[in-house]
This record gives C-alpha cells, structure tokens and sequence, in this order.
C-alpha cells in the first residue's frame, strides 16, 4: 500500500523518471503517458504504484511538467493523460482542437491551497484575502511583515510560489489578482512543490503556497495560516467553507488513448482505488454520488468540459451543483 511515507522518501525529484511496470494486458511494451500538475502527482503516483502490483506488460510514465506544461503536451498527442489541479483553460481547448485531440475531463479530489509560514512566525496567524494583495501583487510596496498589519515584526518577507506553469499559480492568481492583476517577479518559483517546502521551512520570514497535501506531509517543517478564520481540513475543504481556497483536482484522458485496452484498464482503476488514495496521500475524497456522475460520463465517453459555459466563462460553484 502506498503511504505518506513513501511519498515523501520518493519526492518529485524522482517523478520526472518513474516508469512503473503495470498494465492489464499480456503485450509488451505498452505505456501510459502521463504528465502536469505537481499538486495532482501524488495521487497519480499512488496509483500507478497500487495497479503495478496486480498488473503485469505495461509502463506508466508520471511526469511534473505543471498543469499548464502538461496541457501543452496532452494537446500536442504527446500524452494520454494530463493531470491538472485547475480546469482546462478555453485556449487549451482550442489547441487540443487543432491537433484533434478529444478529452475526458475527470475530477479525482478536493485539494484545499494552503499558505503557509515558518514555524517562527508566531504572529500572522490569520491573513484575509486583502492581505495576501498586499503581499503577493506586483506593484506591492511591502517588504517586511511590519509593511503588511502595524504592530508585526520588520523581518523581511520571502516569497516561495509555484511557477507559471502550475495550476496552482493560475488558481491563486485568479482568487488574489483577478484578470486584470499579475503576481510580483521578486519571488522564489519552482514547479517542485519540495522546493517550495524546503524554502519556506529554512527562513523565518517565508511565506508561499501549494495543494494541501504537501502541507498535511510537513506540518513539522510548516505552519498554515486560516483565512478569515478556517484553516485547510478534509472538512473545511470538502465543505467549501476554507474558501476561497477550495478546488477539485482532475486529471484529463484522451478519448484515443482511452479506446486503447492498457489505457481503459488504469483509468478504471483510477476511478476503482483513486478516492482512497487521495485521501491517503493528503488530500480530500468526492463525495459519492459525484464520484457516481464522473464513472458515469467515464463509461459514456463524453467528451469536453463542465467548466465552461457556451460562451467560454468560467462555471463556479460546488461540484455537487456542476455535475447534478
């Protein structure tokens, strides 16, 4: 069985060259690309590592390219899954379509983006969504946590964030900057959620964010911060009420890649063991009848997102809303 423990010794300096022996079928030299999101591999990686234990002939590939690196590939035909921790952008669907790239958009877990602090900070227990402006906004004039509420220290902040690339910077950005506005350039960036772990648990005055799971792994080395109040749980995140930093993660296959045996067989594995992984791994499960919905669009084959309307607009809402 795959643990935290596993995990963590593994790390995503590994992922980028896991080939795991798994499959479901007797031919050899079958694989199973997959490539993106950094937040999303841990629950990828548990099942690959699960499925290669009963299966036998097939290759799993596992990349940590970042949700928007992973697209640019899934569009290209260069991959049969993309793993992502945001919806599919209109752009990316328009590259998909150039290349005649169909897909089944899946939905695996809750993650809830959690920011974090060193341990040492012992005063910016609760932050809003004003003051993460302050702090992460280019433009931004503050340079010590005094700049950010009167009264905190004049240690200097250090930023540690996700590259561009990352699902979760798209995610963040969106919720603190909007459309119109952009992150600072004054920042450590890596698409390696480790790095951004290691960063912020070696300065006092780090403060940076990533899926919650590489939270709940080093709650040792990190302390989370609640936003107006509620902290990331399997509860505040699976309720909504650690807003606005819940989301769904997915991961996204193409309908070519599934009418491939090898392909079909671990993505209903996915389907089968991935709410329990998730889980194990640090993040939160579905609840069941959505689980019930998304096997449901599986079996059918149906194709495209539930997360743009007509005109290519962002649907927001709970997923028990989006797939009723």
């Amino acid at each position: 069985m795959f643990s935290k423990t596993g995990f963590k010794v593994l790390g995503l300096a590994a992922a980028t060259a896991t080939s795991l022996g798994i499959g479901g079928c007797d031919k050899a030299g079958l694989d199973v690309d997959i490539d993106g999101s950094s937040t999303v591999f841990p629950i990828t990686e548990a099942v690959a590592e699960e499925f290669r234990e009963d299966h036998g002939g097939t290759r799993v590939t596992v990349g940590v390219s970042g949700t928007g690196g992973g697209f640019k590939r899934f569009a290209a035909g260069e991959i049969d899954i993309s793993d992502a921790s945001r919806p599919i952008k209109q752009k990316e669907i328009d590259a998909c379509a150039e290349n005649n790239v169909e897909f089944i958009e899946i939905p695996v877990a809750y993650d809830g983006l959690s920011i974090v602090v060193n341990p040492a900070n012992t005063w910016a227990d609760d932050l809003t969504v004003e003051d993460l402006q302050k702090i992460f906004l280019e433009g931004s004039t503050v340079e010590t946590w005094a700049d950010v509420r009167e009264g905190w220290p004049e240690t200097p902040i250090k930023l540690f964030i996700p590259g561009t690339d990352s699902g979760t910077f798209d995610y963040f950005k969106e919720v603190v900057a909007g459309k119109e506005g952009s992150i600072r350039s004054d920042v450590t960036a890596s698409e390696d959620d480790n790095v951004l772990v290691n960063g912020i648990a070696g300065d006092e005055g780090a403060i940076g964010f990533f899926g919650c799971a590489y939270y709940f792994e080093n709650t040792d080395k990190l302390r989370a911060v609640t936003i107006n109040g509620v902290g990331p749980t399997a509860e505040t995140i699976e309720n909504g009420t650690y807003a606005p930093f819940s989301r769904p993660l997915f991961i996204y296959v193409s309908k070519a890649s599934a009418e491939e045996e090898h392909v079909q067989a671990f993505v209903e594995f996915y389907l089968d063991n991935g709410p329990a992984l998730a889980q194990e791994v640090g993040y939160v499960q579905l609840p069941a009848p959505i689980q019930s919905a998304i096997r449901a669009r599986w079996e059918a084959r149906t194709t495209g997102t539930l997360f743009l309307d007509e005109n290519g607009e962002k649907v927001h809402g709970p997923l028990t809303d989006i797939y009723n």
